[in-house]
């Protein structure tokens, strides 16, 4: 204590966490101890030069206090810490990295572990050292006492990660991880493959749940490697595993990055869209040589991903004449992209076109940008996989972004009006948890607004995003939705009040003009509000978390139905204003017109090669020339 009575600036450890796997520092398991240095920040450089003298240190240039020379010095004092302790206590060439926390005054000093205890006993001792080399009296023993309660400690279990016996693929991004993960795992078991999965809304095997809760971390993964007779591992791999518990898996054979974006910003000591790729880029990194890495072309933070793996490298692209093709190709990789509408891989053999977007139902008639990325990297994540091109194709036909496959990402229902019974309002849910998010479910959401309809919003998110982000969003749903509720999720707040998070979101609608009609405390309230305010014909879309499940059956308890993929082109091409009489003046059911235009779809690529037999041109000609549908 100071002679105010206030406490005096030291050394405190704040945390000592293990990492289980590959991890932001290392490819392999590490301690992260975080310590508060306020203490060797603010002291005098004279007791700086003092510490690198006794121990036998080279002194840097040490600066003024709150200069980042200061900072620079300090963090190397750290260092040089860390590395005598390791080194009296046994440890020699040990690897030590040292970076900032989420304050000013904290560092994060990690370094690998061989047995758990001994570790953790590495990481109190740095802290006990740094401590001690500030007191005078203390000082010329820090690093011995420091080193013996290392010796001191049990050692612990042996830190070795037991190695996947069946082909691993991971996946991670800012959006779409889950979404691909789920995509993955549907073509694999179209494949016939046992398959399991883990993401954060839980573990599945063979699309059971047997863990339900946010399993995207090690857990996860060793659940899924745990599973009797597995034959394809998916693993959606998220940022807050990554950082605070490190990769399940100590390599894999496939990794994917959807994208990144801010999101989660100002926590976890990572506060920047670059910073956040680093974290990202770690599942490329142990990507096995004879592997596939899977990048988005079109950001270029995830395609800079490529010059740290050491696997063979795919992208995917939505431009078919992006550079990352030519770059991809050069290196005699594969490029994923669409071309005349199509799916198309290619390759040293050439363009293989793999399915026509108007029968992959996720893309949502062609609305979902978005899901058009998705389906290029789960289709090249599943043939990076050795999956067959055959499952591949069946995969993306049949995967529908429906309550079953793909629960609470871009769910679409069709609710009757009671109080008019032929009008309808149209309801998507999604997990818009980000900027990103929010674009696309606010696209789409437009897309499906019959014409002299509107598209109104329940705008809602976490409460562990930045103030800029929490704003940015309410700017964006003021410039994008006719109406706005915000919608709050309560078991989200993450330390925020309602009320603080509300005002973030009307600092945001303000910047355009606009103020939020209603407030809700939950997600369904927010939906039955929103259906109450809409007219026959209008959108309502909500950013949902907690609650997808629940707004689900409430939906369907109501006479709700989901809507399938022909009903969503149905709404699109309303929406665009193209009539849709000839599809209801045939009188066929709807998948009877499907298959015919699925027909028609085929003979047209067939007889566009040039090589069809006459009689195929003339069977295209005399479907076309019949009022079917649109094709």
């Amino acid at each position: 204590m100071t002679a105010d009575g206030t406490q005096a600036a030291g050394v405190r450890l704040l945390g000592n966490r293990v990492l289980e796997g590959p991890n932001l520092y290392f490819p392999r398991p590490a301690i992260k101890t975080t310590i508060d240095v306020s203490g060797w920040l603010s002291s005098e450089p004279e007791q700086l030069s003092e510490a690198f003298a006794l121990l036998r240190a080279r002194r840097p240039r040490l600066g003024d206090e709150g200069s980042a020379v200061r900072d620079r010095a300090v963090m190397r004092l750290v260092e040089v810490v860390t590395r005598r302790v390791a080194a009296a206590s046994g440890t020699g060439q040990l690897g030590v990295r040292v970076r900032h926390g989420e304050e000013p005054s904290e560092y994060v000093v990690a370094f690998p572990w061989k047995h758990l205890e001994r570790g953790r006993a590495l990481g109190r001792a740095v802290a006990a050292a740094l401590t001690d080399l500030l007191d005078p009296v203390s000082s010329s023993d820090a690093v011995r006492r420091a080193a013996d309660a290392v010796l001191a400690s049990e050692p612990g279990p042996a830190g070795t990660m037991s190695k996947p016996k069946v082909p691993v693929i991971s996946i991670t991004g800012t959006n779409g991880k889950t979404t691909t993960t789920r995509l993955v795992s549907h073509i694999s078991m179209t494949a016939g493959r046992k398959t399991a999965w883990s993401s954060t809304d839980g573990v599945l095997v063979m699309g059971e749940h047997v863990e339900r809760g946010d399993y995207s971390g090690p857990s996860g993964a060793r659940t899924v490697l745990a599973t009797p007779g597995l034959e394809v591992a998916v693993l959606e791999t998220a940022r807050g595993g990554l950082l605070n518990r490190g990769m399940g898996v100590p390599y894999n054979d496939v990794s994917v990055v959807t994208n990144v974006s801010p999101d989660h910003l100002g926590t976890g000591g990572i506060d920047t869209v670059d910073q956040l790729a680093e974290v990202k880029a770690i599942i490329t990194k142990v990507t096995r040589p004879s592997g596939w890495c899977v990048l988005n072309g079109d950001d270029p933070r995830v395609w800079a991903m490529r010059v740290g793996t050491p696997a063979q490298i795919i992208t995917f692209t939505l431009d078919p004449e992006a550079p990352c093709i030519r770059e991809a190709r050069a290196a005699h990789g594969k490029a994923f992209t669409v071309i005349d509408n199509d799916i198309v891989c290619i390759d040293d053999s050439g363009v293989d076109s793999l399915v026509s977007l108007d029968d992959v139902p996720m893309t949502m008639a062609g609305l979902s940008a978005h899901n058009i990325a998705n389906a290029l990297a789960g289709a090249a994540g599943a043939l990076a996989l050795g999956l067959p091109r055959s499952a591949v194709v069946e995969g993306l036909r049949t995967f529908s972004p429906d309550a079953n496959l793909n629960p609470g990402r871009m769910n679409v229902y069709t609710v009757p009006k009671p109080s008019s019974p032929d009008e309808s309002v149209t309801v998507i849910i999604d997990m818009a948890h980000n900027e990103g998010g929010l674009e696309a479910l606010l696209a789409v959401g437009r897309g499906l607004v019959a014409p002299g309809g509107r598209l109104l919003l329940g705008l809602g998110t976490g409460g562990d995003r930045s103030d800029e982000i929490l704003a940015n969003l309410g700017e964006l749903a003021g410039r994008g939705a006719d109406l706005v509720h915000v919608v709050h999720k309560e078991h989200y707040l993450r330390g925020r009040s309602m009320e603080n998070l509300e005002s973030h979101f009307r600092d945001g609608l303000a910047r355009v003009g606009v103020s939020p009609e209603a407030s809700h405390r939950t997600e369904l309230d927010g939906v039955q509000s929103l259906l109450d305010a809409a007219h026959g014909g209008d959108v309502v879309a909500v950013m949902t978390h907690s609650h997808q499940a629940e707004i689900h059956s409430w939906l369907t308890e109501t006479g709700a139905s989901m809507d399938d993929a022909r009903t969503i082109a149905r709404k699109a091409r309303t929406a665009r204003g193209v009539p849709n009489e000839e599809i209801e003046s045939t009188g066929l059911p709807d998948d009877v017109q499907g298959h015919i235009g699925d027909a028609v779809a085929s003979l047209r690529r067939v007889t566009a090669s040039g090589h069809a037999p006459a009689a195929l041109v003339d069977a295209l000609d005399l479907l076309t020339s019949l009022p079917h549908r649109e094709s």
